[in-house]
């Protein structure tokens, strides 16, 4: 089962190698600066968003690999039945949400991802939602130029 693991200045999803071969994916390295949020998802299928993009997925028993949306891509490993660690990255990270679902209690595991973080955002404890296309998108002109005028 894969582990949230701090390793030097990194965040690290740790992949068995059953679960590298399904997700078609190395272990997930990003710098703890990246990191945003820490929020424990009791629900597993709230953790996931957008559809797969590769990996496997089978309906309530696995969800492994790369999911799509409108606000980017989110790696998921994630097991029907077990709460889910949801890490946030600010924009420019390689994905939006790292969502693992763990072993060990998943509260002591989203503390301990908290403290390695220097950038924490905790204007609020849950989850933000996705950008809705045309709410996020800069506004156009709607002043046409007219020539003489």
């Amino acid at each position: 089962m894969a582990r949230l693991l701090a390793e030097d200045d990194d965040l690290l999803v740790h992949l068995s190698w059953w679960e590298k071969a399904a997700a078609r994916h190395r272990d997930v390295r990003v710098p703890s600066a990246a990191v945003r949020r820490v929020t424990v998802e009791p629900d597993w299928w709230r953790a996931l968003r957008g559809v797969a993009r590769g990996g496997v997925w089978i309906a309530g028993t696995l969800c492994i690999g790369e999911r799509g949306h409108q606000g980017g891509k989110d790696f998921v490993v994630v097991r029907p039945g077990r709460p889910v660690v949801c890490v946030e990255l600010w924009p420019g990270a390689p994905f939006s949400l790292l969502a693992v679902s763990v072993r060990d209690d998943p509260e002591v595991t989203a503390r301990r991802l908290r403290r390695l973080a220097p950038r924490i955002d905790a204007s609020t404890p849950w989850r933000q939602a996705l950008p809705v296309p045309g709410e996020t998108d800069p506004p156009e002109a709607t002043t046409a130029t007219r020539p003489g005028g």
